[in-house]
């Protein structure tokens, strides 16, 4: 089988991603359907050696595709969402606006893929950060029973987009630009990830709390986390301290992480051998080192994740689960 496979946001930077990693993986597509805002119409993207025309929502609509890659924001995917899942068209939506509705599922396919049913018409692609989070905390979850999780995230300006980028590579050769950020990007961190909120936190760190608690189907799961821009180009990285219910052994964890579909242990410290993200740009994978136990706390442990924000924080995961949409023949 192939299918029609519309990307909705197709020139941003997960929309172009999201079109590369079709390609790459060699996804079943007999017709690609880029979508874009009214700006980019008649424009062309590239796909399997073909200039493929960009599309509006009304176009893409009318040639009916099978799955509709949503990479918008989350104003278009309350807008236009429904119209594709009414269609009888699998929506697979990368903004925010989904993923706490109690009856959508948020799906990372090596977590919880096989909980997918025909009937699953919109689906959530979680937030970048959260993905990688919880590629490493499942597992162990598994195994020993997370009590709580204390996250802190250095994330690139590639989570922001575009114009982040162009601020840093404008501030790095000392040139005026368009501001992403209230404050220079280049030589700093920002305390700042989305919008702050009336408790102080800002949206990222309330996402990584609750979607985490989703995707483990755990809500007594305690969380707290501090989300940090830095002048990293694309990968974010998160330093996370995790206290478990049970004792656990140290090499058992490797062992575990070593096992796990997805996940790369980049741990040897008398080697500098570490995750970082120049090592997971352009990757697939969850890097994860440092791993080491918290002598503070008993039954403790920490360690450092990185990946790809735009690949498997965003593009990957999504066409990943149409592949297991795919695999289950349940498109």
């Amino acid at each position: 089988m192939s299918y029609k496979v519309a990307v909705v946001g197709a020139t941003g930077l997960v929309g172009t991603t999201m079109i590369k990693v079709l390609q790459e993986r060699k996804f079943p597509v007999t017709q690609l359907i880029p979508v874009a805002s009214a700006r980019s119409i008649g424009k062309k993207v590239a796909f399997n050696s073909e200039e493929v025309e960009i599309v509006t929502v009304k176009s893409a609509l009318e040639m009916k595709p099978a799955i509709a890659l949503f990479s918008a924001g989350a104003a278009v995917a309350k807008e236009s969402a429904s119209l594709f899942a009414e269609i009888g068209c699998v929506v697979i939506d990368n903004s925010s606006a989904f993923r706490m509705e109690e009856d959508l599922k948020l799906i990372v396919p090596e977590i919880n893929g096989d909980s997918l049913q025909r009937s699953d018409k919109i689906i959530s692609n979680p937030n970048c950060s959260t993905i990688q989070l919880v590629m490493i905390l499942a597992p162990l979850h598994a195994q020993y029973g997370i009590k709580r999780v204390v996250i802190s995230t250095y994330q690139s300006v590639s989570g922001t987009g575009s114009k982040a980028l162009l601020q840093l590579n404008y501030e790095r050769h000392d040139v005026e630009a368009e501001k992403a950020y209230p404050y220079p990007i280049d030589k700093n961190c920002l305390p700042h990830c989305d919008d702050f909120t009336e408790n102080g936190y800002t949206k990222e760190e309330v996402k990584l709390v609750n979607e985490t608690r989703k995707i483990l189907g755990d809500s007594s799961l305690r969380i707290t986390a501090t989300a940090v821009r830095v002048p990293v180009t694309s990968a974010h990285s998160e330093s996370v301290n995790i206290e478990f219910s049970k004792p656990f052994d140290i090499d058992e964890v490797r062992s575990i992480l070593h096992s796990t579909d997805g996940v790369i242990v980049s741990d040897d410290v008398a080697a500098n051998v570490y995750p970082m993200p120049l090592d997971a740009e352009g990757k697939d994978e969850v890097f994860v080192g440092r791993i080491r136990r918290d002598e503070s706390n008993e039954n403790s442990l920490n360690c450092w994740i990185v990946a790809d924000n735009l690949r498997k924080g965003a593009a990957t995961n999504a066409v990943q689960i149409a592949e297991r949409l795919v695999e289950k023949n349940i498109l």
